[in-house]
């Protein structure tokens, strides 16, 4: 280390010797042509030192020192770069605090080697070949041969869609594109235009809603036709930026992301009154900040604050263009919401496969997806406060999510992503109240048996398993999962839970301190017929609550990757480069026998003179997707696509016709979508 430190401080001195020369000499540097520099091997010593370090474009001998430290290990090449890039008059002072920092010299060190004199000064000709002989001097390594970076020699290979990606981030290896303060920002995002036709679209919608038509008169009738419909949406572009906070540990790394887009609704303002379809509103999609701890070389423990994706189901997502609502309903489960997350990312062996095993496990909001326009009494934000936010906040604890995930690579192709086998899974509680104030009117002895009121709960529960399998001919992407009141995971044909009425006698139907009816009131009924002119109690019974079960769902899809352009062997820097397509086919099916009884189908209260069918369920059996994709990427930063997909619903058999499309009666409704256009990166 002395020794080391001796070196320095005389090269830092020849740098302070030579500095004023070079800095009247800069102009005619960088007048060079790229044939003259190549041609002169010692103008650019420091990118043959280290292929992370820029090419020269600054004072060329603290470039020089610069190269031979990052070679070293003395500075890192993020530090290295930080100083070539500033004024040339404060090179020298950022060199010296730098190593100042991580103390390897010090004031006493500098003075120890003396000050030259101003006379001492070498002409601008001999500057940078001494001290490209000092670092040579010092150096014990060959210097390495000059190379250029060698581009892909083959066309990439289909990337699955991995929102959750489990290799950890790297310390310093965020490029940033400006900086707030020390924090490095850098900002991403696309535009994406398309144009989009629907052979039938009731509801209303700029994307595939399931066949239940929420926003029209009639919720199972089209019209005199099917309703087709055309739009243009621009409101699927998003915004967001990447951020890295500096830290002195070496083991820790900060880092974060925040991301928007503007599909949040439509905002109705007099200056946009009744042009309010062009007025689409910013919503928040992800918003969190990541602490990474490396505990060793092969193991990173990691803890996560804020809205991400979902550990349950959006491990494992579709390529489609359509991702308004991504196979919502159609085979896709995956979410968005707030969380706090705990994971170890370990690597595994030593084989040349590069195995890695993550576990994770989540706190998450617990909700359960109250869909507003069901609700008979209530709109608007009172109902979607209801049962989305109070009857899963009501439970007092968190959802408990957690995905296990084992990654290595499959193919070892270049330009191949690495496999992932997945399983993941979820469960929640929700919680519906009744207060006193709620029973106004009840039976007497029902008041006299719950005088503060009662509660409901059910269980909300799902389980995943999923695979991606990236090689050089095809990706395969598949997902399967089966649970229960799965509707706030956009899966379950809507359905969420539902009242359980039998063996009970004079149902009585109670609101909940919430306001949310249809299939979030509470029934509660006498365990003995009731007497003519008596009470429940007189007549050797108790009222017992209605029991809430949720309606059982199933599904999945199967996603294919077919890489064009690298089977013909395309040309990975022309314009052929591009070509991508992609299959898929989805489907989102609810258990039969739940939503048979939640559709009061063979189930129904005991009591002959008045009887209560089960309460809670939506006439849907099962949604199906099925979707072509053809991308054609022209460059890194524009890409055009074209997807053709069919999304069919078909109602719970035992309903009949129900339908009424086209004006004729019909148990399935279908929608041929045609949706194309651009999307540009940035």
């Amino acid at each position: 280390m002395p020794k080391l430190k001796q070196w320095i401080c005389s090269s830092l001195l020849v740098v302070v010797s030579v500095a004023p020369a070079l800095a009247g000499a800069k102009d005619a540097t960088d007048s060079k042509t790229p044939a003259e520099t190549t041609a002169n091997p010692a103008a650019q010593p420091a990118a043959a030192a280290n292929p992370n370090v820029s090419p020269v474009v600054g004072n060329a001998n603290v470039t020089a020192l610069l190269g031979v430290l990052v070679m070293k290990g003395v500075l890192a090449p993020s530090e290295a770069n930080a100083i070539r890039t500033a004024a040339p008059e404060a090179e020298f002072q950022l060199l010296v605090e730098a190593l100042a920092r991580k103390g390897v010299v010090s004031a006493s060190d500098l003075s120890a080697v003396g000050t030259p004199s101003p006379a001492a000064q070498p002409a601008v000709a001999s500057a940078a070949p001494v001290l490209v002989e000092v670092a040579a001097q010092t150096s014990q390594a060959p210097a390495p041969k000059e190379t250029k970076p060698a581009g892909p020699v083959v066309v990439p290979a289909v990337a699955p869609l991995r929102v959750l990606p489990i290799d950890p981030p790297v310390k310093d290896g965020l490029i940033p594109g400006f900086k707030v303060g020390a924090v490095k920002v850098t900002p991403y995002g696309f535009i994406k235009a398309t144009a989009v036709h629907d052979t039938s679209s009731p509801n209303g919608d700029d994307f595939p809603f399931p066949g239940i038509f929420l926003n029209s008169s009639s919720v199972f009738n089209t019209g005199p036709t099917r309703d087709p419909s055309f739009h243009i949406k621009a409101r699927a572009s998003r915004f967001g930026a990447n951020f890295e906070w500096p830290d002195i540990a070496p083991k820790l790394t900060l880092t974060g992301k925040v991301e928007g887009d503007l599909e949040g609704g439509f905002t109705e303002v007099d200056n946009a009154d009744v042009s309010s379809i062009r007025n689409p509103t910013p919503r928040l999609r992800l918003a969190y900040v990541r602490l990474d701890y490396a505990a060793s070389e092969r193991s990173d423990v990691f803890f996560e604050g804020g809205q991400n994706w979902s550990l349950f189901g959006s491990t494992a997502l579709p390529n489609i263009v359509e991702t308004t609502f991504l196979g919502a309903y159609s085979g896709d489960v995956w979410e968005r919401t707030p969380q706090m997350r705990f994971g170890l990312v370990q690597k595994l062996g030593s084989s040349d496969r590069n195995f890695k095993f993550s576990p994770e496990f989540a706190l998450m909001m617990p909700s359960t997806g109250q869909i507003y326009k069901l609700n008979g009494t209530l709109g608007g934000f009172e109902a979607q406060i209801g049962e989305g936010e109070r009857q899963g906040a009501d439970s007092g604890r968190p959802e408990l999510e957690g995905r296990a995930v084992l990654q290595f690579q499959l193919d070892k192709a270049p330009a191949v992503a690495p496999a992932q086998l997945i399983w993941s899974g979820y469960q929640a509680r929700r919680t519906a109240i009744t207060t006193s104030s709620n029973l106004a009117g009840a039976p007497a002895d029902l008041l006299a048996q719950y005088p503060g009121g009662f509660t409901n709960s059910s269980n909300l529960y799902g389980n995943q398993l999923a695979v991606q399998l990236p090689t050089r001919w095809v990706t395969f992407v598949a997902s399967a999962f089966r649970g229960g009141d799965m509707r706030f995971m956009l899966a379950g044909q809507l359905n969420t839970f539902y009242t359980d009425t039998t063996g009970l006698y004079n149902v009585q139907t109670v609101q909940t301190v919430d306001n949310v009816g249809v299939a979030g009131a509470q029934q509660v009924g006498c365990t003995v017929a009731i007497q003519v002119e008596s009470t429940c109690a007189a007549s050797n019974g108790t009222w017992k609550i209605a029991r809430q079960r949720p309606v059982g769902a199933f599904g999945g899809f199967i996603n294919v990757g077919l890489p064009l352009s690298r089977w013909f062997n395309a040309d990975p820097k022309g314009h052929n480069a591009g070509w991508q397509l992609l299959l898929h086919a989805g489907k989102d099916q609810v258990v039969h026998g739940d939503i048979k009884r939640a559709l009061g189908i063979g189930c129904a209260s005991a009591d002959a003179i008045k009887p209560t069918g089960c309460n809670g369920g939506i006439p849907l059996s099962q949604s199906r997707l099925l979707a072509a994709t053809v991308y054609y990427k022209l460059n890194n930063w524009a890409t055009f696509a074209f997807e053709q997909s069919q999304y069919q619903t078909t109602l719970t058999p035992e309903v009949g016709p129900l339908y009424t499309i086209a004006g004729q009666p019909a148990t399935k409704w279908k929608d041929q979508r045609t949706e194309i256009g651009p999307i540009f990166t940035f």
